[in-house]
Order: structure tokens, then C-alpha cells, then sequence
């Protein structure tokens, strides 16, 4: 087994690689997946802090894993000033260029951080307090899809406590570990009514493995260059690892898709399998004083 750096770098090099492909497949206003699943979500468990009264300080907002820089704008969008960080070199050079000519582009400040290293968020508390003149702590801390692609969450959660406001959130958006990140297996089977005649499809997936899954690679898009590594995460370990450094979970959402999202044309579509949640959302809290 290769070590935790090792990992990192691995997963790394394949976001750099799959970086123009991913941006082109994503989009920049993002696919059926923001559209239908996290975009919704986050506005559930965002929306509140996002709101600012007439004459309040805007919201500050930390994106971690910022991709090509979707969540980024759309904080900004809210209202938000926006600190947006990526491990990788190339996906972050494809926020900055979707942020050219974008109406809130001041409000959204790119840097390079990997979640995996402490000594980059050290870096970031510092960097930020001068770049903000004083602000070093945020009211949202934001990773997007992300949770199941890095191979360590310990520097994210020790930093978590220390950026975060007093009424700050974490906020996170994952593949659903116990139907997607698991391995389990999409199963199609096709059924006649015995009243009717009529054909039914019944879509079903099979769990194996979900305590202990290792590191293996896969694909988020098909026709990607290079197979990316995912990291599952059972949800004991997932929630454990946060409640450990003393936050709190107060939020938590299953989105799944609709009928009206099948893809008929491919049969192993996520998106058909409307009774299985796809994602999963959460959100985390310092506790209140």
C-alpha cells in the first residue's frame, strides 16, 4: 500500500491530467449533478448564512477543492467574498480563466492549497489575514465533491476550529458512501406485470464491501484521460472524524434524481436510479458557547 503522500500525489496528477477534460465536461455553469443535486443542497444549507442585512460585512467563504471555480462563483453570486483554493495547478489555472469576465470576479481570490498538508493551511490563515486586512477566520468553509478524493481529512479538520467563526459552518457535498464510493453494483431486472403485461424495469444496487474498502481508481466522467483515485469513507468514519476535533453536525441531505433526470439511453446511469440517493450533504458547526 503506498503511503498517504504518495496517494495525495497520485490523486493529484490525475486532477492535473483530467483537468481540461473534467472543465469541458463540467461546464461553467456545471452539469446535471450541480444542477439537479448539489446546487439545490447547498442553498438549503447555505442559504441563511449567505444572507447579509443592509450595511453588514459581506460573508466570507473559503471553497476548498475549487475545480474550475463553480462553487467559488457561486458564492460570490450570493453575496459572498470568496477565498478559492485547489491542489491542483491545472484546474485552478481553469477557475481563474472562467472568472474572467465574470460580474463578481473581485470578490473571488485564487491560491494553491492541498487539504492534505497542514502546512498549507498555516500558509492560508496567514496569507488571507493580510490579504483581508485583520479577516482570518471564515463564516463558510466550503468543499464541494471533493471529501472522496483526497486521501486524508486530519490537516482539514484540526484547521477547522481555528478558521472558523463562532456561528461558521462547514458545509460538504460527497458521492453517497454506501451507494456510490463503495463499489456497490448497479442490477437491472426486468419484470412483466402479471395483470397487465406491461414491462417493468426494477434498478437495484448490491453493497459487498462498505466497512473496509481501499483505495482504488476510477472514473467521474467517462472518456476522462486518466483514472482518478477515490477514497471511501464509511459514514462512522466520515462524521467520527470531524465530531473528534469538536464540531458538530446540525444538517444532513440525501439527494437523489428524478424521473424526469433518467437517462434512457444509458442504462447504468446514476441518474436512473431514483430511489438511491446519489450524494450526500452535510453540515458542520463549532458548538454554541
Amino acid at each position: 500500500m503506498s503511503s498517504q503522500e504518495e496517494l495525495s500525489e497520485m490523486a493529484l496528477d490525475a486532477w492535473n491530467t483530467n483537468a481540461s477534460y473534467w472543465n469541458d465536461s463540467i461546464g461553467r455553469d456545471g452539469n446535471i449533478y450541480w444542477q439537479k443535486l448539489q446546487e439545490p443542497s447547498l442553498r438549503r444549507l447555505l442559504g441563511d448564512h449567505l444572507k447579509r442585512q443592509p450595511g453588514q460585512e459581506p460573508c466570507l467563504a473559503l471553497d476548498l477543492a475549487t475545480g474550475n471555480g463553480l462553487c467559488a462563483r457561486w458564492l460570490a453570486k450570493h453575496g459572498a467574498k470568496v477565498w478559492a483554493t485547489d491542489g491542483s495547478s491545472n484546474m485552478l489555472e481553469k477557475a481563474i480563466m472562467a472568472n474572467q469576465g465574470f460580474a463578481q470576479a473581485r470578490n473571488i481570490v485564487f491560491s494553491t492549497l492541498d487539504v492534505t498538508k497542514k502546512v498549507d493551511f498555516d500558509h492560508l490563515a496567514a496569507t488571507v489575514e493580510f490579504h483581508w486586512e485583520g479577516h482570518s477566520k471564515f463564516d463558510i468553509v466550503l468543499m464541494n465533491m471533493a471529501i472522496m478524493d483526497v486521501s486524508t481529512l486530519e490537516p482539514l479538520v484540526e484547521t477547522l476550529p481555528r478558521i472558523l467563526k463562532p456561528n461558521g459552518v462547514f458545509v460538504a457535498t460527497v458521492l453517497h458512501p454506501v451507494f456510490m464510493t463503495s463499489g456497490a453494483s448497479r442490477n437491472v431486472d426486468l419484470r412483466y406485470d402479471g395483470e397487465t403485461g406491461d414491462l417493468e424495469v426494477v434498478r437495484t444496487r448490491v453493497v459487498k464491501d462498505y466497512l473496509h474498502v481501499p483505495p482504488y481508481r476510477g472514473i467521474a466522467i467517462p472518456g476522462q484521460p486518466k483514472r482518478q483515485l477515490y477514497f471511501h469513507r464509511p459514514m462512522e468514519e466520515l462524521f467520527t472524524t470531524f465530531f473528534r476535533a469538536g464540531l458538530v453536525m446540525d444538517a444532513m441531505e440525501e439527494p437523489a434524481f428524478t424521473e424526469e433526470d433518467e437517462e434512457k439511453d444509458r442504462v447504468e446511469s446514476s441518474r436512473n436510479y431514483t430511489q438511491l440517493p446519489a450524494i450526500l450533504s452535510f453540515r458542520m458547526r463549532l458548538p454554541y458557547n
